[in-house]
């Protein structure tokens, strides 16, 4: 089982099966809804995730997408697209252990900040993976 929640303990969630697309992304959504040069995510299946204590908050970050936090501390937890109804990405940092799932790749390195290093070996796709 997956497990992560917030920094105050507030909010808690739990998935179980294998996440895919663990990833960096670079993207200026990305940055701008949480004030760090890039997020990591692991995806997972919405059925397999739920809230275990606590309730998000979610905002409308794009026209495509909303983004849960806690309400209390601000946590960035969740991301879920509009066009993929079975999916929910969840924070790296805001997982119990991160070290457990480290990334497989880095998206949108085209909208890197130029003082970013990327690491050696991680395939790193300039824009969406399937669009590279």
């Amino acid at each position: 089982m997956i497990t992560g929640g917030c920094r105050c303990g507030a909010v808690r969630y739990e998935a179980h099966g294998e996440p895919w697309n663990r990833t960096v992304c670079h993207c200026a959504d990305c940055r701008g809804s949480t004030g760090a040069p890039m997020v990591g995510w692991i995806t997972v299946r919405r059925e397999h995730c739920r809230f275990a204590a606590g309730a998000p908050a979610w905002s409308r970050s794009s026209p495509r997408a909303e983004r849960a936090f806690c309400p209390a501390c601000g946590t960035h937890l969740a991301y879920r697209a509009d066009d993929l109804l079975d999916e929910i990405d969840l924070t790296m940092a805001s997982l119990d252990d991160p070290e457990r799932y480290p990334p497989d790749d880095h998206v949108w390195v085209s909208r890197r900040l130029s003082w970013v290093a990327l690491p050696v070996g991680l395939p790193a796709h300039p824009t969406a993976r399937d669009e590279a």
